[in-house]
């Protein structure tokens, strides 16, 4: 059995945010979107920025995302 490199599932989800954030873009980039629409993908743009800071965080930590409870380090 073979475990995932370190921050493998890490940089899997930089990838999924990163191809949302580019199709959420290219739609507003189109300017064929309703205003409604437009508020609501860049919201969505927000979110996925965030969770991609996240990710970037834990991968420069070398932490993995689903770590055990009582595994984080403390601040």
């Amino acid at each position: 059995m073979t475990l995932p490199a370190p921050g493998a599932e890490a940089t899997a989800r930089l990838g999924e945010l990163s191809r949302r954030l580019e199709e959420a873009a290219a739609r507003l980039r189109a300017g064929d979107v309703e205003p409604e629409d437009a508020k609501r993908l860049a919201g969505e743009c927000a979110e996925l920025a965030a969770d991609a800071a996240v990710e970037l965080d834990r991968l420069a930590r070398g932490e993995e995302r689903d770590a055990a409870p009582g595994q984080e380090e403390l601040l």
